[in-house]
């Protein structure tokens, strides 16, 4: 049995810096995600425009991932990580343009939204590397028995920093408006890059020059498709997220059937991450000891029946407590799913095998709100969200059915 020691793990320095960095930039990232689907659906008031945002981002995103997991374990790490925060803050900073200059410009709603699809294009591209980087770099900073437990913090941090984000970006909106809370999302992705500074480099374990680049990203894949537990794992949280992602919905839901305001709507949004940070902070304590292949196939059908009653609810507290349940579910599924896939990955080729997996983590979210966007406009709102649930059922039964090995999984 592996040990789970939290307070050994938290004792590491440059872990605790990672992670500190990890807290200010993902809180950033998920202010960003909230505003800018408040943003352009007060721009347009249509819903397939807040799916165009996920797509935007995520054909530049899966179509460089496979490439970033190359240069990732090809390179130093420190220096990519830097390079990608950097990156961001310059992208980000264009958004300041539309956000203080449409009046004495007169952009039209449409240009505005057209301007932030092309921004977000380009952050694709950087979040095809960022992704990766953080979890590559995990291994080499924490003992290998401590691993699950890193994983796990890791998570919890992730989920923290998202409930925060989500929360805080509703509340500044509502407060003091798009352009100045774009200012505080660019000071935070600068004070992350403060705690990046201070970890130690981390070089690659190749010579580039002995290392063939399409060689090297087959090597990923191949070992995704040969590691039936990883791909099992991939699949089922790809094809649940895909279509239960009713969290691309919320701004419509918030605004046309609970008419929460802004506030509501950042609450909302961030309930799912509540439920999640909730229940990792058990698993922290109490850590799932046997049975993880069948929890994880449980857990994804859980939370397809939390979207279906987010769906068909029209009362506030009912939606954010269905929005609460599916995140706990997806809690156990995001720790179960990680611990997974660190564990079976060697570490030659771990920055190509979390590339592949940050493709299913990608073509899930912001596919799965462009799907939800689509399905949105030919079903209409509350019709698409209770259909995604329904299909997210469905695939956790076929998963279950189709990958034994995922189901005996133990770790």
């Amino acid at each position: 049995m592996i040990s789970f020691t939290p307070l050994q793990t938290l004792q590491n320095v440059e872990f605790r810096n990672l992670l500190t960095g990890r807290f200010f930039i993902v809180l950033a990232f998920r202010m960003l995600a909230t505003l800018l689907g408040w943003w352009v659906y007060q721009l347009t008031k249509d819903p397939f425009s807040i799916g165009l945002i996920g797509l935007s981002e995520v054909i530049p995103a899966v179509s460089c991932a496979l490439y970033a997991g190359h240069v990732i374990d090809m390179n130093e790490k420190k220096r990519l990580l830097l390079i990608c925060n950097y990156a961001y803050i310059f992208l980000i900073g264009l958004l300041l343009v539309p956000a203080f200059l449409d009046v004495e410009m007169h952009f039209t709603g449409h240009q505005i939204t057209y301007y932030i699809y092309g921004v977000i294009f380009f952050t694709g591209i950087a979040r095809a590397f960022i992704g990766p980087i953080v979890p590559s770099m995990i291994p080499k900073i924490v003992k290998k028995e401590n691993l699950p437990n890193a994983v796990t913090l890791n998570q919890a941090t992730f989920l923290i920093s998202s409930v925060c984000g989500h929360a805080v970006g509703g509340i500044l909106i509502g407060f003091i408006g798009v352009k100045w809370t774009l200012v505080a999302i660019l000071a935070l992705i600068f004070l992350a890059s403060l705690f990046f500074w201070q970890l130690h480099k981390q070089h690659s374990e190749y010579k580039k020059e002995t290392v063939n680049v399409v060689e090297s990203m087959r090597e990923g894949i191949s070992y995704i498709f040969k590691t039936k537990e990883i791909l099992g794992a991939l699949c089922l949280d790809m094809f649940a997220v895909l279509f239960g992602g009713a969290v691309a919905m919320i701004p419509v839901f918030a605004t046309d059937i609970l008419n929460s305001g802004a506030e509501g709507f950042g609450l909302l949004n961030a309930a799912s991450d509540i439920g999640s940070m909730c229940i990792i902070t058990i698993l922290s304590i109490v850590p799932l000891r046997k049975n993880q292949g069948k929890i994880l196939l449980a857990v994804v059908t859980g939370f397809g029946l939390c979207i279906i009653g987010f769906g068909l609810s029209k009362l506030y507290w009912l939606s954010f407590m269905f929005l609460v349940m599916s995140g706990m579910l997806d809690g156990i599924s995001v720790v179960i799913r990680g611990t997974i896939v660190q564990l079976k990955t060697p570490d030659h080729i771990r920055g190509r095998v979390l590339s592949v997996n940050s493709i299913f983590i990608m073509s899930s979210n912001e596919m799965g709100q462009f799907e939800s966007g689509v399905m949105a406009k030919l079903l209409g709102v509350v019709r698409s969200v209770v259909f995604g649930g329904c299909m997210t059922v469905l695939v956790a039964l076929l998963v279950g059915s189709t990958n034994p090995k995922l189901r005996k999984m133990q770790y």
